[in-house]
C-alpha cells in the first residue's frame, strides 16, 4: 500500500513540473506590436487623390483578394512572433511496475518525472527577435502591395477616362463627315461634284463606326477589370472619370531619398537584412550546447519479506527524490559550419537585394522625372498650337469644299489631320496621367497632382461630345441607304 505521504509529495512534483511548464509562455507581445510597421503610404496618396478616384481607390483596396492575403501573412507573421519566445514544451513521465525491482530498501511501484529543455543564454530571444524582423517584413510587404494597387487602379482609371474622350473624339469626326457626306451628295445632285467624293466620304464614316466598336471593347474591358477588383458586376459604370487638370507640381529636390524613405519595400528589406543577421548569430550559437533539468519521484514500499520485516533496514519504504540535468553535446561540427554558411550567404544575398532596389529606384525614377517635363512641354505644344492649327485648317477646308475650291480628297485630309492631332493631345495627357502615377508610386507620396472635376459642359475641353451622351454608331437617324 501506498504510503500517505505520496500524496503530498506527489502533488508537490507536479506543481514543479506546472511551474516548469508554465516558463515562457507568457512571453512579452510588447516586441510583436512595436514590430507592426506604421507605413501607411498607399493610404496618404489615396487621400491626395479626387473623390471619384479615391472612393474607386478605396474599394478595390478592401476588396482586393491580393491585399487580403497580404495581410493575412504579414497576421501570420506577428502570430508566429509571438510563439517564438517561449520555451520548448516539457516532458512528464509517469511509470508502474508490473513487476517492483527489489531493492535494499523496499520494492520500487512508481515513478514520476519532468523534464525541461533549456536553450543556452540568448537563443529564445534571438529566435523571436528574427521572427519579430519577419513581421515586419511580412507587414511592408503588405503595404508595398496596397501602394502599387493604388498604382494600378490610377493608371486604369486615367485610360478609361482617356478611352471615353477618344470615343467622343470619333463621334465628333463621324458627325462632322456625315454633314461633309451630305454636302457632296448635294453638289453631286447638282452636277458640282463627283460620286467618287461621296464614296470616299462614305468609306471614312465606316472607318469611324469601326474605330469606335474597338474603342468600346477597349472600354468593357478597361471596366470589367476595375469592377473585377472591386467586387462589381463586369458593366458597372465608373463615374467622375477626369485626367489630372496638373502634374507638373513641385518635386523634392532628391527623388530618389524620398522614394528610399518612403517605400515599403525598402523597410520589407532593411527588416529582412536584420533577421538574416540574427540567424548569423543563431548560427553561431550553435556551438553552444543545450541543457535539459528534470525532476524525478520513485515510490517505495516497505520490505514485506521476513529479514525486513525482523530487521528492517534504514530508510526502509522511504521514497526516492531525484534531480537530474542534461546537456546536449555539439559535436557535429561539419553540420554547424555549414550552417553558418548558409547564414553568412543568405545575410550577404539580403544586403545584395537591398542595393538592387535602390538601383531599381534611380533607374525607374530617373527614367520617369526626365520623361514627365517633356510630355509637359508637348502637351502645351498640342493645346497651344498643333490643336488650333488643325481646326483652323479643317474650317478652311470644309469652307473651300463648299465652295467647289478644294476636293473630297483635300477635305478628308484635312478632317483626318485634326482627327489624329486631337487623340494625339489626348493620348498625351493620357501619358503624362500614368506618368504621374507611376512616379508617385515609385516615390511614395503625391508629387502634387490636382484632378479636374467632371466637365459639366456637354462639350469637352477639346470641344467632343463626352460618351455618355452620345448614342452609339449607327444609332443616329441618318439615310446611308444609298450607300
Amino acid at each position: 500500500m501506498l504510503q500517505p505521504r505520496f500524496g503530498r509529495v506527489f502533488t508537490l512534483v507536479l506543481a514543479s513540473g506546472l511551474s516548469l511548464l508554465t516558463v515562457g509562455v507568457h512571453a512579452d507581445d510588447a516586441p510583436v506590436d512595436a514590430a507592426r510597421t506604421s507605413n501607411f503610404a498607399a493610404d496618404r496618396l489615396v487621400q491626395s487623390l479626387a473623390p471619384p478616384l479615391r472612393v474607386l481607390s478605396e474599394d478595390v483596396l478592401r476588396q482586393s483578394p491580393e491585399v487580403a492575403r497580404a495581410r493575412a501573412e504579414a497576421d501570420a507573421a506577428v502570430a508566429r512572433a509571438r510563439q517564438m519566445g517561449s520555451w520548448p514544451d516539457p516532458s512528464a513521465m509517469l511509470t508502474l511496475f508490473a513487476l517492483p525491482p527489489e531493492t535494499r530498501v523496499g520494492p520500487q511501484r512508481l515513478a514520476v518525472s519532468v523534464s525541461q529543455p533549456l536553450p543556452w543564454l540568448g537563443k529564445l530571444e534571438l529566435r523571436q527577435k528574427e521572427a519579430l524582423w519577419a513581421a515586419v517584413a511580412a507587414d511592408a510587404r503588405w503595404q508595398a502591395k496596397r501602394l502599387d494597387l493604388v498604382t494600378e487602379v490610377r493608371k486604369h482609371f486615367y485610360e478609361l477616362t482617356f478611352v471615353t474622350e477618344q470615343a467622343a473624339i470619333i463621334d465628333q469626326e463621324r458627325l462632322h463627315l456625315i454633314r461633309h457626306e451630305e454636302l457632296a451628295r448635294a453638289r453631286y445632285a447638282t452636277g458640282y461634284g463627283l460620286q467618287q467624293g461621296v464614296i470616299k466620304i462614305q468609306a471614312e464614316i465606316t472607318r469611324t463606326e469601326q474605330q469606335r466598336l474597338a474603342v468600346e471593347a477597349r472600354r468593357a474591358t478597361l471596366l470589367a477589370e476595375l469592377n473585377a477588383r472591386r467586387g462589381r458586376p463586369a458593366d458597372s459604370e465608373v463615374t467622375g472619370l477626369a485626367l489630372p487638370e496638373s502634374c507638373t507640381g513641385g518635386m523634392p529636390a532628391d527623388l530618389v531619398e524620398e522614394a528610399w524613405r518612403a517605400r515599403p519595400e525598402r523597410r520589407a528589406l532593411d527588416a529582412e537584412v536584420e533577421r538574416r543577421k540574427i540567424q548569423v548569430e543563431l548560427a553561431r550559437l550553435g556551438y553552444r550546447p543545450d541543457f535539459t533539468v528534470g525532476l524525478g519521484y520513485t515510490v517505495v514500499e516497505r520490505r514485506q519479506d521476513d529479514a525486513g520485516r525482523v530487521n528492517p533496514p534504514q530508510g526502509n519504504g522511504d521514497d526516492i527524490f531525484a534531480l537530474t540535468a542534461g546537456v546536449r553535446l555539439p559535436v557535429h561540427r561539419q553540420r554547424i559550419a555549414a550552417e553558418l554558411e548558409e547564414a553568412l550567404a543568405l545575410s550577404a544575398a539580403a544586403e545584395a537585394d537591398r542595393e538592387r532596389l535602390r538601383q531599381d529606384l534611380e533607374r525607374s525614377i530617373g527614367s520617369l522625372a526626365a520623361r514627365r517635363p517633356l510630355l509637359g512641354d508637348q502637351l502645351r505644344l498640342f493645346d497651344q498650337v498643333l490643336v488650333t492649327q488643325a481646326r483652323e485648317t479643317a474650317d478652311s477646308a470644309e469652307a473651300a469644299y463648299s465652295t467647289g475650291e478644294l476636293g473630297a480628297l483635300e477635305l478628308l485630309d484635312a478632317e483626318h489631320v485634326l482627327f489624329e492631332v486631337e487623340l494625339g493631345a489626348a493620348r498625351n495627357r493620357l501619358d503624362l496621367a500614368q506618368t504621374c502615377a507611376d512616379l508617385e508610386g515609385a516615390v511614395g507620396q503625391s508629387l502634387g497632382a490636382e484632378m479636374s472635376p467632371p466637365a459639366t459642359d456637354p462639350t469637352s475641353a477639346t470641344g467632343q461630345v463626352p460618351a455618355e451622351n452620345l448614342s452609339s454608331p449607327g444609332s443616329q437617324e441618318v439615310d446611308h441607304d444609298h450607300r
